[in-house]
């Protein structure tokens, strides 16, 4: 395998990866080399890689037509709504002075959502128009406005999402549902980071992906999609299912968590989903995932440098330890009755690790993951929630009267 990771936003090597895999400083010359392409985002080189798509490269992945779908809240609104699912009322802006006019105009509650890559921070849940108010001049004060960005109506629910593998000839089988944990702290309390641990479940049938997944095969059959890709909604009480927004990449954590319940050769079946045929096998339960950071994330106020050489002991043959931001370094070790300086995984970063556990039920596959960290040691402040997917004991039981994730056992 040759990995490429781009460089930071001001043009400086990464050293996630280093010495744990054989890393290239160009990835175009091992194009022709390579037997599969697998990309980790829809932003950076997409237009680079579409030459490549339409000469028959072995790229999965998202392409420039998908990662509008993720990136552009509009275009994903709209693919949703063309494609016959009812969508929740939202309007994009361009100016933080029109959305606070229009929020004072129509006195109702919002979730503002940001397009591109932008800070996880702008996806914000406001509890009141005054709120919102308020962090739409926060934000025109701290210049935080990039790219569009939309208002959508709050509906009160519970969040859940739906995905699935999509190749030549469409669909994979493997259908999963999954229940991220966006916020930093336990009882979703403190800032949105994206995601700090997600349950996730392979399912043979599922209402919600008749709903709101299915809807768009042709869309992403016309546009030469291939990849992962999801689409998160809001269950309101009624039972009806309001799409939030697509995932159109192999997201993070998700990605690592749910690969614990893949079974063989990853290149294997990612090529016979470009080729058009369906040979991934997975596993029946639940993976749970928890991320694992040290300070000062999600904020990346301290620079690369001053976080990398962190020692992370553990036993780094374990598959449900999932390295994010590591790298081969040397630390201190107890070998017998000494300390000697030995090879040891270092942080490269403050997004270390994922670790998952995966068994029949929710609660028992995120004490696995609990028991997976309990053995890790990290000097430094290393931090996680312990609540990832205590959630789902009150909210399984609600979604299964509505007719979703019947398959789920808490």
């Amino acid at each position: 395998m040759k990995w490429f990771v781009a460089p930071d936003n001001n043009g400086k090597r990464i050293p996630v990866g280093d010495g744990l895999v054989e890393k290239v400083g160009e990835w175009q010359k091992w194009m022709r080399w390579s037997e599969l392409t697998l990309t980790s985002d829809n932003t950076r080189y997409m237009t680079m890689l579409e030459p490549y798509r339409k000469l028959g490269y072995p790229i999965f992945g998202c392409n420039v037509a998908g990662s509008e779908m993720e990136l552009n809240r509009t275009t994903g609104q709209k693919i949703l709504k063309d494609a016959g699912v009812d969508i929740m009322p939202y309007k994009t802006f361009t100016s933080y002075d029109d959305a606070e006019s229009f929020v004072k105009k129509t006195m109702k509650r919002y979730v503002s959502k940001p397009s591109g890559d932008a800070n996880k921070a702008l996806s914000y849940v406001s509890k009141s128009p005054a709120d919102m108010i308020y962090m739409l001049r926060r934000w025109k004060k701290m210049g935080k406005l990039k790219q569009p960005f939309i208002l959508q109506e709050f509906t009160p629910g519970i969040e859940m999402a739906v995905g699935g593998w999509f190749g030549k000839n469409g669909w994979s089988s493997a259908i999963n549902i999954n229940f991220e944990h966006k916020k930093l702290m336990n009882g979703d309390l403190s800032v949105n980071t994206g995601e700090m641990g997600t349950v996730v479940s392979y399912v043979k049938k599922e209402k919600l992906a008749n709903k709101v997944l299915f809807p768009a095969s042709d869309y992403l059959m016309e546009i030469g999609y291939t990849g992962y890709i999801d689409v998160a909604v809001i269950i309101d009480e009624n039972g009806t299912p309001w799409p939030l927004e697509y995932t159109s990449r192999p997201g993070w954590p998700h990605f690592q968590i749910i690969s614990s319940l893949h079974e063989g050769d990853p290149v294997i079946w990612m090529r016979d989903l470009i080729d058009g045929y369906d040979s991934l096998e997975v596993k029946e339960g639940v993976s749970t995932g928890v991320v694992v950071t040290i300070p000062d994330f999600p904020f990346n106020r301290i620079s690369r440098e001053d976080l990398c050489g962190i020692p992370v002991y553990c036993d780094q043959e374990n598959p449900n330890i999932h390295p994010a931001e590591l790298m081969a370094g040397v630390a201190p070790n107890v070998v017998g009755n000494k300390v000697l300086d030995m090879p040891t995984w270092v942080s490269a970063g403050n997004y270390l690790l994922i670790a998952t556990g995966v068994s029949a039920t929710v609660s028992s596959s995120s004490k696995k993951a609990y028991e997976v960290i309990r053995e890790i040691e990290i000097p430094n402040s290393p931090g996680y929630r312990t609540d990832i997917g205590n959630r789902l004991k009150h909210q399984i039981p609600t979604l299964q009267k509505l007719g979703y994730a019947k398959e789920l056992t808490y």
